[in-house]
C-alpha cells in the first residue's frame, strides 16, 4: 500500500465516504481504516496507476448522482416543510419527559409515515426532553437544508399510591382479641367477687 508522509493510505473513493470525499475524490486514511472497514466495504481502492484512470468516469457518475440527489432533497424538504409528526413519550406531571426523542426516534418517525432518512441526517444538539412543538432540523443528501414540526405528546405516569395495610384475622383469633380498658380493669374487682362467692358456697355446703 502506497503511503503518504503521516502514515496513511492513499485512495480511491468509489463511494461517498463521510468526513472522508466524495465518489472519484482522491482521499487518504489510516491504515487500519482502509484495511478494516473501506476496503471490505468496497467503498474505496488503493490509488495507483491503474486506478487513477477510473477516476475520470467515478466523478462523471458521481455529478450524475448528486444531480439526482439534490433535486430529490429538495423534494423532500418542500414536503416535510408543510407537515407536522406526533410522537408520545412518558412524562410526570410536570410535563418532564421519562425519556427522550433523539435521532434514532426522529428516523422512526420519519419511518412510520413511509419517509426514509439516516440518523446521520438528523441535526439535533440535544434530546428533546419537554412536552409540546418542536422545530427538527435536516441535513438530507448534498447538504440539503431541511425541517418539519414534531408535536411531542406525554403519557402522564402517576405514582400509586400506597394501599393501606389489611390484616387478616384467622378464625378464632376474636377471642384472643385484648380486651376494652373498661374491662380490663375490672378483672380484680371480677376475681375478688368470684372468690367471695365460692367461700360462702362451700360454707353452706358444711351445714
Amino acid at each position: 500500500m502506497k503511503q503518504t508522509k503521516s502514515g496513511k493510505t492513499q485512495l480511491l473513493l468509489l463511494e461517498d465516504v463521510t468526513n472522508l470525499g466524495k465518489k472519484g475524490d482522491l482521499a487518504s486514511a489510516k491504515p487500519g481504516f482502509v484495511r478494516n472497514f473501506l476496503l471490505p466495504q468496497k467503498k474505496a481502492v488503493i490509488a495507483d496507476k491503474r486506478t487513477i484512470r477510473m477516476q475520470e468516469k467515478l466523478q462523471e457518475e458521481r455529478s450524475k448522482q448528486a444531480a439526482e440527489d439534490k433535486k430529490e432533497s429538495e423534494t423532500l424538504a418542500a414536503r416535510l416543510k408543510e407537515m407536522t409528526f406526533t410522537t408520545k413519550v412518558k412524562n410526570d406531571t410536570q410535563g418532564h419527559l421519562y425519556g427522550s426523542v433523539g435521532p434514532v426516534e426522529v428516523v422512526k418517525v420519519l419511518a412510520d409515515e413511509g419517509i426514509t432518512i439516516e440518523r446521520k441526517n438528523v441535526v439535533l444538539p440535544k434530546p428533546i426532553k419537554m412536552v409540546g412543538m418542536h422545530d427538527v432540523q435536516l441535513k438530507l443528501k448534498e447538504d440539503v437544508p431541511a425541517s418539519f414540526k414534531l408535536t411531542v405528546e406525554g403519557e402522564t405516569v402517576v405514582k400509586k399510591e400506597e394501599k393501606p395495610r389489611v390484616e387478616v384475622v384467622e378464625e378464632g383469633e376474636e377471642d384472643k382479641a385484648p380486651e376494652t380498658e373498661e374491662a380490663t380493669e375490672d378483672l380484680p374487682m371480677r376475681s375478688e367477687r368470684d372468690k367471695e362467692m365460692k367461700e360462702e358456697l362451700e360454707e353452706r355446703t358444711k351445714e
